[in-house]
């Protein structure tokens, strides 16, 4: 079976070409295929890099049209020197990351125009993403034609059996009627880092009582206890809980409404600062990638500093709540751009826990481990470094719901 990922976001998108047979392996295979359009590369193009095991491709192109990129990016799997397709056809099934699926879809579906129409409508809840990843399914159709199955795999569907207690607001009560509730997302991470480290561990996730620390542009933290998330730090949209690399978090409400009476901001400027111009970005000055905001710290720079200081005081607090939603913890995990590459924060985000046990293996962490376990052999608590292979997760729902 050859199955295609489309993973957008509002900046890039990612997708790459399995060839899977059965069983399903642990791990993925090498895609045959893998493309990434940055839509940011310059504001008037789209840079377009594809890679297969023989070749590479980089372009640009003009990103007005967003939808024909990414059918001109499809085009490579069967045409010019990235081809590794004799024909669209041979594709079996195509699927898609996405962001939110409210409280209807809680699990991987087939694409209908039912479940367009709700991607569409729940746009409101994920401006920034929903609508990306409708372009990529309409794409999909425009290439392939409408018969080719689709897959739906949702950001918040691992988070949709989160107990009453942690997922409604102690707002009026007529909130939760509305549909105004913490829905959590990076979903797919979080699960597919689970399922791995039971993997690695040679247990049975029901028995594992696991906090993983999803932690790139966009963070959360979730707590899994029986194989299911049971508390997670994002909410109603993706702007809740930890300091991000340009989102806030959660700030306190009367700042927004401060704002709001005593500064004349419009909705639309604080959508803006929360989302695009704050965290990292916003405090350091400097940039949201963590890496420049290290250099700048290096540099002498006293809000670069003050940002790294703030990014750790929230995951730490953060950490703590999802322990005590556990009630106990037997591992740590850590993935994604700035958890699988950061050492320094992972070390300082677990000395905070060193009195219950918890210790951190310092050479192990230093030396870019990907999915090992960096914990000291006397820790109370393994510490996972996982290497988040959403794709992949997406690939093996859809041949499930094929097979």
């Amino acid at each position: 079976m050859k199955i295609l990922i489309l993973n957008a976001g509002s900046s890039s998108q990612k997708s790459c070409l399995y060839e899977v047979s059965d069983p399903l392996p642990e791990l993925p295979p090498e895609p045959l295929w893998e493309a990434t359009v940055d839509w940011t590369h310059h504001q008037s193009a789209a840079e377009i890099k594809v890679k297969t095991a023989a070749t590479v491709l980089e372009e640009e192109g003009p990103a007005q049209q967003r939808s024909n990129v990414i059918v001109h990016m499809l085009e490579t799997l069967w045409s010019g020197k990235t081809k590794v397709i004799d024909h669209p056809s041979a594709i079996d099934v195509v699927g898609h990351r996405i962001v939110h699926g409210g409280q209807d879809h809680r699990e991987s579906v087939r694409i209908t125009a039912d479940v367009k129409d709700a991607i569409a409508r729940l746009a409101v809840l994920a401006p920034v993403h929903n609508p990306a990843n409708l372009e990529g399914i309409e794409a999909i159709e425009r290439a392939f034609g409408a018969e080719i199955p689709q897959i739906a795999a949702f950001d918040t569907a691992f988070h949709s059996h989160l107990p009453e207690a942690a997922a409604v607001y102690p707002g009026p009560y007529q909130w939760v009627t509305l549909g105004i509730r913490r829905y959590g997302f990076h979903g797919i991470s979080h699960q597919y880092c689970a399922h791995r480290v039971a993997h690695l561990l040679h247990r049975d996730l029901k028995d594992l009582r696991l906090m993983v620390c999803h932690l790139g542009n966009g963070c959360s933290l979730s707590a899994i206890q029986h194989g299911r998330s049971i508390d997670t730090t994002m909410g109603f949209t993706p702007l809740e809980g930890l300091m991000m690399g340009t989102r806030s978090g959660s700030v306190d409400p009367s700042i927004l409404l401060y704002l709001m009476r005593q500064e004349g901001y419009t909705t639309d400027r604080l959508d803006q600062e929360l989302n695009k111009a704050s965290g990292l970005l916003g405090i350091s000055g400097v940039s949201a990638d963590l890496r420049q905001v290290m250099q700048a710290i290096d540099a002498g720079n006293p809000q670069a500093q003050l940002a790294l200081d703030i990014y750790l005081h929230r995951l730490r607090s953060c950490m703590g709540s999802m322990l005590a939603s556990l009630g106990g913890l037997d591992a740590i995990v850590f993935t994604a751009g700035v958890g699988e590459n950061a050492a320094i924060v992972r070390s300082l985000a677990c000395e905070s826990f060193r009195f219950m046990g918890l210790k951190l293996d310092a050479e192990k962490n230093q030396h870019h481990p990907i999915d090992q376990d960096i914990a000291s052999a006397d820790s109370t608590v393994r510490i996972f470094v996982i290497h988040t292979q959403e794709d992949w997760a997406i690939a093996q729902d859809c041949y499930r719901l094929l097979s």
